[in-house]
């Protein structure tokens, strides 16, 4: 039996997920993988120098599961993943240099198309103190293990290169003089969010009562390019939240990474509020704080959505809102590319309407007209 099959053999007895690893840097390739094989839950089956190398690799190894850096030579993260997408399709976790810009830009990139998640390298290209982020890493690769859907968002049949936004256009958010919001959608993501929320945003219509809040779990300043992505292909316009700041109808705000959101002031004069108080179910910022805060300042005119993700924040925010006579929303099970955070809520909280992701759009905007409405009483399902 060639030595190949027997590793494989070897790794389905035990259980172990198996890996490769792909960096450029000799020294990162040894750190991820004692990191990774040091867990006992995961094999590194091979290591690969550049994209070329692990697609040259794919075949012998069959790994389950692929860390990929982001900066190579020859065939850089992003080439590597799309080809490993349509030939080799598997979970990927990204490996990131950085929070700048043009490094959050490439790793969300990474996750419209198909990466499962992320890691942030603690200090650069080389990063000698990997061992910062082992939890983190180890997370998202199990997270990578338990994916139900695989393969990234599509850009949605709106898209408009922002580029090519000609004043007047659908894109155009200055047409209108917004007014302060007096309902409210939360939104919570989690794994698998960054490329959900790509499909979803850009198909919402211009509300013209309602804010919309998003909790995504992400680091500082990815959080930034997430909202700059998705202010560039919607209708809404999207930024970053501010302490302080009014919340306008019309408009998406993303919780900075790092910070809680929450909901503030009263319906007729709502404000965004940020704070660093402690982590939520280890996150910041948490859903639960923002649905729970939403659900306070709102009621009844509050809509909670539940997408993606593992664990378990936001369903006791999604409890509070229902609790107040708001709406719920989870994506359904088998659309998600994790789906912890969908059904801990459907446990604890229930739900109005379970939507597949290509579906929410539509169904988030019908909610939000007709919220408030009797067609809508009376159907809270436990």
């Amino acid at each position: 039996m060639r030595s190949d099959h027997v590793d494989v053999l070897t790794s389905q007895i035990h259980g172990r997920r198996r890996v490769l690893v792909v960096d450029d840097s000799a020294f990162m390739r040894r750190l991820v993988s004692d990191i990774v094989a040091s867990s006992g839950e995961f094999e590194v089956v091979g290591t690969a120098r550049d994209g070329l190398d692990a697609l040259r690799q794919m075949p012998l190894l069959t790994p389950d599961l692929i860390t990929l850096d982001v900066d190579m030579p020859n065939l850089d993260g992003l080439a590597c993943l799309d080809r490993l997408m349509r030939e080799w399709p598997r979970p990927v976790v990204m490996l990131s240099a950085g929070g700048s810009d043009g490094g959050a830009e490439a790793t969300l990139r990474a996750l419209d198309r198909g990466a499962v998640e992320f890691v942030r390298k603690p200090s650069g290209a080389i990063s000698l103190d990997l061992e910062l982020v082992r939890d983190q890493l180890l997370e998202a690769l199990r997270a990578a293990a338990s994916v139900t859907v695989l393969g990234g968002a599509t850009l949605p049949p709106t898209f408009v290169p922002a580029e090519r936004v000609a004043r007047g256009s659908a894109h155009d958010h200055s047409l209108r003089s917004p007014a302060r919001a007096t309902s409210v959608v939360c939104i919570a993501a989690s794994t698998g969010g960054p490329a959900a929320l790509s499909r979803l945003i850009p198909l919402l219509p211009r509300f013209a009562h309602a804010a919309v809040l998003i909790v995504q779990h992400m680091p500082a300043g990815f959080t930034a390019s997430l909202a700059n992505r998705l202010h560039g292909i919607s209708r809404l316009a999207v930024h970053e939240a501010m302490h302080g700041e009014p919340l306008l109808a019309g408009h998406v705000y993303v919780a900075p990474g790092g910070f809680h959101l929450q909901v503030g002031g009263t319906p007729y004069a709502p404000s965004a509020l940020l704070d660093q108080e402690p982590t939520e179910w280890g996150v910041r910022p948490a859903a639960d704080r923002l649905f729970t805060s939403a659900a306070r300042c709102y009621g009844a005119a509050c809509l909670g959505v539940v997408l993606t993700g593992m664990g378990r924040d936001g369903a006791n925010g999604l409890l509070a809102i229902r609790r107040a006579g708001g709406l719920a929303v989870v994506q359904e099970h088998s659309s998600c590319v994790i789906p912890g955070m969908p059904d801990a809520a459907l446990r604890v909280a229930g739900a109005d309407e379970i939507v597949a992701l290509a579906d929410l759009p539509a169904a988030i905007a019908r909610l939000v007209a007709g919220q408030g409405t009797a067609d809508h009483r009376g159907k809270k399902s436990a």
